[in-house]
Formats: structure tokens, sequence, C-alpha cells
């Protein structure tokens, strides 16, 4: 395979990991965060970033075989000596873009757990630091004689 062929599959990779950033994006962006799915998201995503990490571990192996030494300089002459400088540059850009996007969801999730956290506290300390543990669930056994769990 080509290092243009190689890059491309790279290409294609990264283009639906995007895909499944934009989509977790959506779905933290709702004001009702579905837990199941961002759960299978991330899955997703995971399993995505493996998948490219393999391709990349391949492409620096078949290029220090080659003779190019490790490192973006050496894998930027190779895509020159190959005559796909173009389509490196255009990954390049891509995963790029492809981390900005994983930070800016990251920023979300953590916006998301300090209003969780916020709120949390609050309603300790509405309630005198009795009616919710630290995992959610009521520390009462029942409300005069009802169950608080569903």
């Amino acid at each position: 395979m080509s290092l243009a062929q190689h890059l491309e599959r790279e290409h294609r990779h990264l283009d639906a990991f995007i895909a499944l950033l934009d989509a977790e994006h959506d779905a933290l962006s709702q004001v009702d965060v579905d837990g199941a799915h961002l759960r299978q998201q991330a899955a997703d995503k995971q399993a995505h970033m493996e998948r490219l990490e393999t391709l990349e571990t391949q492409r620096r192996n078949v290029l220090e075989k080659l003779g190019y030494g490790p490192g973006r300089q050496a894998a930027e002459q190779a895509a020159i000596d190959a005559g796909c400088h173009e389509q490196w540059t255009a990954f390049l850009e891509r995963a790029l873009h492809a981390k900005l996007l994983n930070q800016r969801n990251g920023i979300l999730i953590e916006s998301r757990m300090a209003q969780n956290q916020r709120i949390l506290y609050f309603l300790n300390e509405a309630a005198g630091k009795t009616l919710y543990g630290p995992n959610g669930q009521s520390r009462r056994r029942g409300f005069g004689g009802v169950a608080s769990q569903a």
C-alpha cells in the first residue's frame, strides 16, 4: 500500500471520528442529556481512537523501515518524496480540527459536571446534608413510610 493510500484510509477514519465528536457535541448541548447514549458514543469514540492509533503506528513503522526517522519532519519528507504532500497537510489539518473538537467537548463535559456538583451541593445544603449521598441516591429510607427509591 502506498503512503497516499494509507493516508486516505487514515483520513476516512479521522472523518468518522470527527462525525462522532460532532454527534457527541450535539448530545451534550441538549437540555436533557441521555446518559446511555453518551456512554455508547464514548465507547464508539474510544474504538475509533484506537483504530487511528493503530493506523498511525503502522504508518510510522513503514516509514522507519523505508529509512525515514521518527517525527513529523520525517513524515513530511516521506510525503513529499511520495508525491502526496497535499494529502499529508490536509490530514494534519483534520487531525488538529479533531483535537479542537475533542477539547471543546471536554469543556462541555466539565461544565455539566460542575453544574451537577453545584445542584447536589445546593440540595444537600437545603436538606441539611441528609437528602442525597455522593451516588445521587437518597440517604433517607423513606418519607413518612413511603419508599423514596423507584
